[in-house]
């Protein structure tokens, strides 16, 4: 496992500097596209799956639509942006274990400011 500074936030599970690398790229495209990322991010590589935790980074019009009960206006523009940005999230993926995604699926509870990016790898 790995655990490194705010400025990189990273452990990996399953798959040492893969897994690292994932979590990096993947807070680096939320830090780019959002403006602002996860402050904690967990990866892990588990047989044909790559499931990578973000905790943090929610934005404060995301935390100010939660306190007025409009969650599923969170949940609906963070679903928008995740297809908008489909190919590079998957790109991420097919870069660091050289297999291609066969689905995608993100979610995030802005109750807990926590997000999961499930990737399904095509088998070997």
């Amino acid at each position: 496992m790995s655990t490194t500074s705010p400025e990189t936030p990273s452990e990996s599970y399953g798959g040492g500097a893969q897994a690292a690398e994932i979590s990096n790229a993947l807070v680096q495209l939320h830090r780019r596209a959002y403006g602002k990322g996860p402050t904690k991010a967990k990866t892990y590589l588990l047989d044909d799956v790559v499931l990578c935790i973000l905790e943090g980074g929610a934005l404060r019009i995301e935390e100010t639509l939660r306190d007025h009960g409009e969650e599923e206006m969170v949940h609906t523009v963070r679903r928008t942006f995740q297809a908008a940005l489909n190919d590079e999230f998957r790109g991420i993926i097919e870069e660091a274990t050289g297999r291609p995604v066969r689905a995608f699926m993100s979610q995030f509870d802005p109750e807990h400011n926590i997000g999961a990016e499930i990737f399904f790898l095509e088998p070997r």
